[in-house]
């Protein structure tokens, strides 16, 4: 695989991101990982190298840029569940900061860039409202999506705000899906054309199950594509290897079932 750290122009500045193509596989999907909280760090990249190796070129951007390139903060400590908590402490003001405006405007760059990558597939569509900052129209090629912790909910709002550049949203242990905000992300669900794959935290204070039932009946109503399961005996977080939260069996099903999407919704060349 072809790996490299490349510089995404945005309207606020630059993002730092991870950039992975397969090997002799072109032209290929792309898809956009949006980070947990923690960051951009050697975690995802191994899992963006996952994605990559099934024929994808895959864009992991930093969601929290403005705070500076990463790593951004010490991270040696998540996986001590005593010290977690003041890591997160320092990391949720950036994280707040990162509102439904930014979210939206960021998309709209990572989109665009993931779109110009020589070898990403074609099958440019157009770009409708709101569309990128300036007005401006655009195309791009239909990507996948997968969020995980905060990414999830970004992931949510990204399939919202650009329905026709979206095929499917994969999103694993998302918080705050379900809010009392008028810009609660299931709100808008109706807007969404993609198909959703949406793995729940067990125990979740950021997703409740009540949260879940609101979430379900929201995308019933619309009549979105969707698949919502609770991993059970899992907690926030449970794809992450490098943290306190890390469940191997609760990996294990999100590779199945993420994979399974992919191969529905945007399929990559075979293998040879």
């Amino acid at each position: 695989m072809r790996k490299t750290m490349v510089d995404v122009p945005t309207r606020d500045g630059v993002a730092d991101a991870y950039l992975v193509r397969p090997d002799g596989v072109e032209p290929a999907p792309g898809v956009l990982v949006y980070q947990d909280a923690f960051g951009l760090r050697p975690r995802l990249t191994e899992m963006a190298d996952r994605i990559a190796a099934r024929g994808y070129v895959v864009l992991v951007p930093n969601l929290l840029y403005r705070g500076g390139r990463a790593p951004q903060f010490d991270l040696s400590d998540l996986a001590d569940p005593d010290r977690r908590g003041g890591v997160i402490g320092e990391i949720m003001p950036l994280v707040r900061a990162l509102t439904t405006d930014l979210i939206v405007s960021d998309a709209g760059s990572y989109l665009d860039f993931l779109a110009a990558q020589d070898g990403v597939a074609p099958g440019a569509v157009p770009l409708p409202a709101p569309g990128p900052p300036d007005g401006a129209e655009n195309q791009g090629p239909a990507v996948a999506l997968v969020g995980y912790c905060m990414g999830g909910m970004n992931a949510i709002r990204t399939a919202e705000a650009y329905p026709d550049r979206i095929a499917a949203v994969g999103s694993f242990h998302a918080g705050r899906l379900v809010t009392d905000q008028p810009d609660s992300p299931h709100l808008r669900v109706g807007e969404i054309t993609a198909e959703l794959y949406l793995a729940h935290a067990d125990n979740d204070g950021s997703m409740t199950p009540e949260n879940i039932e609101t979430l379900e009946a929201a995308l019933d109503r619309a009549g979105v594509r969707y698949t919502s399961e609770l991993y059970e005996g899992t907690r926030h977080g449970f794809t992450m290897a490098d943290t306190a939260a890390y469940s191997e069996a609760g990996e294990k099903r999100h590779w199945t079932n993420l994979f399974a999407l992919l191969d529905r919704a945007l399929p990559a060349h075979p293998r040879g």
